[in-house]
């Protein structure tokens, strides 16, 4: 007797706020918080710390207005990856997932995790960094556990658990705490531009675009042309890392209402909030801090120094709080997001098997746990704060590839149904193209040890690929001489 098959589908229960909320959740961690000392250090002056941001958002909101054309014509579970494997084939569609589930997803995990195990030792001094709970002697390298990392992998673990038992509660999570969040930093914002100090507003705008490396000591150093660009790429690593996983929305288009309209929308939308956040957030540090005091603030929590000056000794308590809800928040919407990419990939035999099957709730439950332990891997190798340089060099090399692609299929597809078009197209995504490339370039001149990881990371994608391919096409001919 034949059986029908009662495997479960993807559940369309994503509307154009909860899309929203993934995208602007998704990109606001701890980066707008923290990585400003270290542009500030970079580039030294108030109008380029500023300019750095918005070459950031500028960027962000470009990638995310085009990637509306791929997502409106390919309105199904996996986002980028789709889109790569329809412009250019199933390697490079796999060696983004290969990078996404490598260090991609896993590692920004893995940061945010440990970012809120960090401000959260404000508040329970217990479980911080120095709290070190297991010491063991392996040859020459000792490994360490200590009970910052220890907490952030319960998150890791107890925020998977939840999105294992349907996309509901992973919604509920991620829509009450970005909106939590917003609300936290406009209003942190506002304060802010009401404690403005004009003196130090003065001295940190007087010499404005007057760009130099800022030393601790208060010294300065300056730059010839090709340095200074390197230093711009260099200070954008944090505002890059800060503004992705914007296009985390495309990976659950398959349980979006109406993905054909709703996840552009969800893309613009979130991208230009959080944009008028951070550069608003950064124009009120220079508001309240000096040049300096951002640049030497304390493990570079520039919010935390802030904070202070505007709300007093309890502005740290403040902040640690508004951390916690961030990165609370916007590791969930990583967790959510992520598993529907290796769900994709299996669907196409380019990943586990087993991570092509959902659960009894309807979510890719096997893809969501093996992020989850290589997300805590990481958590315990102590090098997330590495993960920065590699991140942001791979994931831009990936955007610009996807953005290419757009031409591309166009080209290959000139009848296909597009719903929406990229905007600005083909001025704007070719200007997005030619700043990825040069960040990129940038990069692997001034900061080239973790970007050749990241750059490694990729490409030992390719054997593991053709290995997988085999393998595949050994099991077909036994399958068929069965």
């Amino acid at each position: 007797m034949e059986q029908t098959s009662t495997q479960p589908k993807l559940k369309s229960e994503l509307g154009l706020l909860d899309g929203t909320m993934l995208v602007a959740g998704s990109m606001i961690g701890s980066g707008i918080f923290i990585v400003s000392a270290d542009i500030i250090r970079n580039v030294g002056s108030a109008g380029w710390l500023i300019a750095v941001w918005v070459i950031t958002g500028f960027m962000t909101l470009t990638a995310a207005v085009s990637y509306g054309e791929l997502s409106a014509m390919f309105p199904k579970a996996g986002g980028q990856y789709v889109y790569l494997k329809e412009a250019y084939n199933k390697l490079i569609a796999f060696l983004y997932g290969w990078s996404f589930f490598a260090v991609i997803q896993t590692g920004t995990i893995a940061a945010v995790g440990v970012a809120f195990s960090k401000f959260a030792a404000y508040l329970i001094p217990a479980v911080s960094e120095a709290n070190i709970l297991l010491s063991l002697p392996l040859g020459s390298f000792t490994f360490t556990l200590s009970a910052a990392q220890l907490v952030s992998i319960v998150i890791i673990i107890l925020l998977t658990y939840i999105n294992t038992k349907g996309v509901k509660g992973g919604k509920l999570i991620t829509t009450t705490f970005t909106l939590t969040k917003l609300l936290s930093l406009f209003g942190l914002i506002i304060f802010g531009f009401i404690a403005f100090k004009a003196d130090v507003w003065q001295t940190n705008w007087t010499h404005a675009w007057d760009m130099h490396k800022l030393n601790p000591n208060g010294s300065t150093s300056n730059y010839i042309i090709g340095a200074a660009l390197g230093a711009i790429a260099t200070a954008m690593v944090g505002s890059i890392f800060s503004s992705d996983a914007w296009n985390n929305v495309t990976f659950i288009a398959g349980e979006m209402k109406n993905p054909q309209r709703n996840i552009g929308l969800s893309l613009f939308l979130g991208t230009m909030i959080v944009t008028l956040i951070y550069v608003s957030a950064n124009v009120m540090y220079t508001a309240v801090l000096p040049l300096q005091e951002i640049a030497t603030a304390e493990r570079d929590r520039v919010a935390v120094a802030a904070s202070t000056v505007i709300f007093g000794n309890v502005g740290t308590v403040i902040i640690a709080i508004m951390i916690m809800i961030s990165t609370f928040g916007c590791n969930n919407g990583l967790i959510l997001a992520g598993a529907r990419v290796y769900y994709t990939m299996a669907k196409d035999g380019l990943f586990f098997k087993k991570t092509g099957t959902l659960n009894k709730n309807a979510v890719p439950e096997f893809g969501l746990w093996i992020q989850c332990l290589v997300a805590c891997i990481l958590c315990l190798s102590g090098r997330y704060g590495d993960l920065l340089d590699m991140i942001s060099f791979v994931v831009v090399v990936f955007y610009v590839l996807t953005i290419i692609g757009i031409y591309i299929l166009r080209a290959k597809r000139p009848d296909a149904p597009r719903p929406y078009k990229a905007f600005g197209y083909p001025v704007l995504p070719a200007i997005y193209i030619l700043m990825g490339l040069a960040f990129c370039v940038l990069l692997l001149i001034y900061k080239r040890e973790y970007t050749l990881y990241g750059l490694f990371i990729v490409l030992i994608g390719i054997p593991i690929y053709y290995i997988s391919q085999r393998n595949v096409k050994h099991e077909d001919t036994i399958l068929s001489d069965s």
